[in-house]
């Protein structure tokens, strides 16, 4: 488990007490067993000083009989050569061993006698000599691996004061090889084939031998060698005694280089195929682990890679490849113990592992040591990432110890290069950050502990010395409880966010964003659940949106998962809440509109309505983004910004979470699509427009200009006004938008629709007036038409004042458009300019007619007339509250009349209350005086007023209300007395149907009569 934290910067595990790695690996590569000889590889026989003498000593031309003995004996003797030992008696020999003064047993030994031979040939100072006998050596037998283990012990002996001589031979050995195969028929090639097999494995034993005994004579021929070895390598067939011989070369070839100090100032120019062969070994190992040759081949390499010049990157990744695939791609370790069972003198399968996995980690240790920067380290997690996120439980777990103590290895033991951190190291922390969850706990706790040192680094390039409260809270948490688990997590976000760079914080981002697809559910929910809370984290920077977003659209049709379905939801409105602009403009640049799975990313922002009627504006503003002809080219005119903004807003019509919201922005969406049209049309964007099939359900529109037209269409089915579109249908209206000519007809024609059916006049209006002043002669034509049409309904004058219609109006006659001037022109003559002259003279000449003819009518019509006068009262009454003085006075005076021919009681005090009177009071005292004339007119009273709640006349509607209310108010129990069941019934009826009314005065006017109406059902009789 991690420790506390502190406000020292303090390494979360103990430090390892391993050697460094270049002494590691020199000792572990001094240590291996090559298999050649025994006790002859790096130890000199006691009796070798004293032979040497002797040997000296003598002149060549015995020197000559002796190795002619030796190779006598060897060749006799050669079917033995499989045994180790083998007992037998020769005359010749035992009299050398006699001269030497040697044990006589040393006969049996097979090793000794080609040791001496190679020291012989070592101190023989005739070149002639040399050649001939060593001639003769290689024509011995190559079939036993003893006695090409042999051959090349004393070639290499020989080769230390004869390097040249040792070098020729071997050299026509070599091309015989070449120059045999090339003549040489099928059936005579299959034959001879074999025994060039062995001798191509002796050779490449000789090249290492050299390598081991020609010292600081090698560095000038270490190429030549390498080449050679490759050489063979390639040519012969890859099986065991050539893989055996080739790695036995290629080890003492390093251990050589190694202890010559000069080499690391030698620049060699082989060592990359030489790699490329050891690589070849791996490869072709089977899956299993029952020797040693994992460990050495990785050893040679980690030898090899410390040579100049270094390896490059290249190079350096098929190392890693390779060498990790061998090594994580073993079975588990039960399954190992399983394989060494059936092998016979298998080494101990723990020991055989370990050594095995700590080759690697010196060769990974050895790559950051030549080159201890942070890019190194990002070099080298990225070659491990793969098996980081292997579906294989021990597969991960070795990679993770892998790189936990490869950078326990770089926090305890290296320096990092002071330079820019890569931003892939952001990706290489979220990866590691998603193995927080593991089942295994060993390799989970690695995963921390691996987060852990990276952030170090992170803080040590950055100069942070003390750390910072977060990542000390963060490390306080390590139970699995929920809540504390949820604020390790909380913490763990805050330290990313603070200390890694926005690039690195983008790469972290965008591997939740890709491991939100995983089959692994732990991983999964982790990375949804982090990538929630860094979306969520206030302050999520701008230049983040556009990369998150794309990777959440890659990824979303490979997410099947409910909850993640939603994260992705809660992450993208985050984003919108903070950064929605920005949010816009990605999604709309994503995809075409009608891909299926840009629309989640839109249902997502709706969640929260501020948003959503924020994403329904931008994009009525990249709606009205709209570029001259000249540049729409081809290759330009599909991504156009207003058209994707009209394909977003096509489909969201019909997308039930935007409901509400287009119907808030109705009148805008309206004109914008109509102006879009227009503008379509005028650049020619028709393809599509009349080849579409309307009632195919299945089929969807493709050109813009049709896209268009089935959204203005839509926005009024998906709003409830079907009626308005069953009209323009009806009429064949649409058809009129089709062309640039009869546009303005079917605008008119929309128009008209709209008023009879009251369809949202007030704002559409607003948005008309709006265009009318727009330097765009398109929404002048699209407002002008609008505005013409509205003013022929009677409501016009109740949703703008005369004055800004005027001034509208008149602001159009400027208009470059001839149309507009004309249509402006028009508006400017209509009688609804004009309504307080006009109209309100009607209403007035209206009521003082009729006064003339109560008052003149005679007495012959004098019932009839006092009939009209009573139906008449209320209505006169409600009209002094008229805005026009003379149409308040001509109500009066009527009113005066019709009360004098009625003969109401307080006639007098009537007419000094209508002359005189002002204010709230005055009324009441007209209404009082009425009421009490009228004893037992309530029903016929209350049935005007009620009538009057439909007039179009604002003024005379409240009136009507305050009527009604004073009524119900201060004549209750008169009202129980002479109403009938059918008249409380007409009465609840009526204020029924203002319950739903847009005005709240009415709304009011209904809640405050409403408990009086049922109330009074309860008293009145039939």
């Amino acid at each position: 488990m991690a420790p506390v934290g502190s406000t020292k910067r303090s390494s979360p595990r103990r430090k390892a007490n391993h050697p460094l790695p270049r002494q590691e690996q020199e000792l572990e590569l001094n240590n291996l067993d090559v298999g050649i000889l025994g006790e002859y590889l790096n130890v000199n026989p006691p009796w070798e000083d004293m032979v040497v003498n002797k040997i000296k000593n003598m002149l060549v031309t015995e020197q000559g009989l002796v190795l002619d003995t030796i190779c006598l004996f060897l060749e006799k003797h050669s079917q033995f050569w499989e045994k180790q030992e083998v007992s037998f008696r020769d005359a010749s020999v035992q009299k050398l061993l006699e001269f030497l003064s040697l044990d006589p047993r040393k006969a049996t030994d097979k090793a000794f006698f080609f040791h001496l031979y190679g020291m012989i040939l070592r101190e023989c100072p005739s070149v002639e000599q040399v050649q001939s006998h060593l001639a003769s050596l290689l024509d011995l037998s190559h079939q036993h691996a003893r006695q090409r283990e042999g051959i090349a012990l004393a070639v290499g002996l020989a080769s230390t004061k004869h390097l040249e001589e040792v070098w020729a031979l071997l050299e026509h050995l070599g091309r015989t090889k070449f120059l045999r195969s090339a003549v040489m028929s099928e059936d005579s090639q299959a034959e001879s084939s074999l025994r060039w097999k062995w001798v191509s494995s002796t050779s490449l034993l000789c090249y290492g031998q050299i390598a081991k005994h020609t010292k600081e004579q090698i560095l000038p021929w270490v190429d030549n060698i390498a080449s050679r070895m490759v050489y063979y390598f390639s040519c012969g067939p890859c099986d065991e005694i050539l893989k055996s011989s080739f790695l036995s070369a290629a080890i003492l070839l390093t251990r050589s280089l190694q202890a010559e100090y000069g080499s690391q100032r030698y620049k060699f120019t082989q060592i990359p195929e030489l790699i490329l062969c050891l690589l070849n070994i791996l490869q072709k190992e089977p899956n299993s682990l029952t020797t040693f040759l994992r460990q050495k081949v990785i050893l040679v390499i980690v030898g090899l890679s410390n040579l100049r010049p270094r390896f490059k990157p290249l190079l350096k990744s098929q190392v890693l490849k390779t060498c990790l695939q061998s090594v994580y791609m073993l079975p588990p370790s039960k399954d190992l113990k399983e394989d060494l069972l059936s092998v016979e003198q298998a080494p101990n399968t723990t020991l055989l592992y370990k050594k095995t996995v700590r080759a690697l980690d010196l060769l990974l240790q050895n790559f950051i040591s030549e080159n201890p920067s942070m890019d190194e380290v990002c070099f080298l997690l990225q070659h491990i990432e793969h098996w980081l996120k292997s579906d294989k439980i021990h597969e991960r777990s070795r990679a993770v110890q892998s790189t936990y103590l490869l950078l326990q290895y770089v926090v305890d033991s290296l320096k990092l290069a002071k330079e820019a951190v890569p931003s892939m190291l952001g990706h290489q922390i979220g990866v590691l950050t998603l193995l927080w969850r593991e089942k295994d706990k060993i390799t989970q706790q690695h995963s921390h502990f691996c987060v852990y040192l990276l952030m170090e680094l992170v803080f040590q390039q950055k100069g942070k010395l003390v750390e910072s409260a977060q990542w000390s809270k963060m490390k306080h948490f390590e139970s699995n409880v929920f809540r504390e688990w949820e604020m390790k997590l909380y913490y763990l976000v805050k330290v990313f966010k603070e200390d890694l760079t926005v690039a690195q914080h983008t790469q972290l981002i965008l591997t939740l964003v890709h491991n939100l697809s995983t089959c692994n559910h732990l991983r999964c929910d982790l990375a949804a659940k982090l990538l929630l809370m860094i979306c969520v984290e206030p302050g999520f920077r701008k230049e983040q949106v556009a990369e998150l977003l794309q990777g959440l659209f890659q990824e979303l049709p490979n997410i099947h998962l409910k909850n993640v379905q939603q994260t992705i939801s809660q992450a993208t409105l985050a984003l919108g809440i903070q950064h929605i602009q920005e949010v816009v403009e990605v999604i709309l640049s994503l995809c075409q509109p009608s891909e299926r799975w840009i629309l989640p990313l839109w249902k997502a922002l709706a969640a929260n309505y501020h948003v959503a009627r924020e994403v329904i504006t931008l994009l009525y503003i990249r709606l009205r983004l709209r570029p001259p002809r000249s540049l729409l080219q081809s290759t330009y005119r599909a991504r156009l910004v207003s058209l994707m903004a009209l394909g977003t807003i096509y489909e969201l019509l019909y997308t039930k979470e935007y409901r509400d919201t287009v119907c808030w922005a109705f009148s805008g969406i309206l004109l914008g699509l109509l102006t879009e049209l227009y503008y379509l049309l005028e650049m020619g964007l028709v393809q599509g427009m009349f080849d579409y099939q309307e009632d195919d359900l299945g089929s969807k529109p493709l050109g813009p200009c049709r896209i268009c037209m089935e959204a203005l269409k839509g926005l009024f089915w998906t709003n409830e006004y079907w009626e308005v579109f069953a009209d323009v249908k009806l009429i064949q209206g649409w058809e009129l938008f089709g062309q640039l000519e009869t546009f303005p007809r079917g605008v008119t024609l929309l128009a008209r629709a709209m008023a009879h059916y009251n369809c949202e006049i007030k704002a559409v209006m607003g948005q008309a007036l709006i265009s009318l002043k727009s330097n765009e002669e398109r929404d002048n034509i699209v407002g002008i038409c609008i505005i013409i049409e509205f003013l022929n309904s009677p409501d016009a004058s109740h949703y703008v004042s005369w004055k800004t219609m005027y001034n509208s109006l008149n602001l159009g006659l400027s208009s470059r458009n001839q149309m507009v001037r004309a249509m402006s022109l028009k508006g400017l003559s209509s009688t609804l300019m004009r309504p307080k002259k006009e109209r309100a003279t009607v209403r007035e000449g209206a009521i003082f007619l009729f006064g003339d003819v109560i008052h003149y009518g005679g007495k012959k019509l004098q019932q009839s007339l006092k009939d009209l006068a009573s139906q008449a009262a209320v209505p006169l009454l409600l009209n002094m509250a008229d805005p026009c003085q003379e149409v308040a006075m001509k109500a009066k005076f009527t009113f005066l009349r019709c009360a004098i021919l009625l003969k109401w009681e307080f006639r007098k005090e009537l007419f000094g209350k209508l002359a005189w009177g002002q204010g709230l009071g005055a009324a009441n005292d007209i209404f009082v005086y009425m009421l009490e004339s009228n004893v037992g007119n309530y029903q016929q009273f209350l049935s005007q007023a009620l009538m009057c709640l439909d007039s179009s006349h604002t003024t005379v509607k409240l009136a009507a209300m305050k009527f009604i209310g004073a009524l119900l108010q201060d004549y209750f129990n008169d009202l129980c007395l002479y109403l009938r069941k059918n008249d409380v019934i007409s009465l609840k009826k009526c204020l029924e149907a203002l319950r739903h009314d847009t005005d709240s005065r009415t709304r009011n006017f209904y809640l405050n009569c409403w408990n009086d109406a049922v109330e009074l059902s309860y008293y009145v009789q039939d």
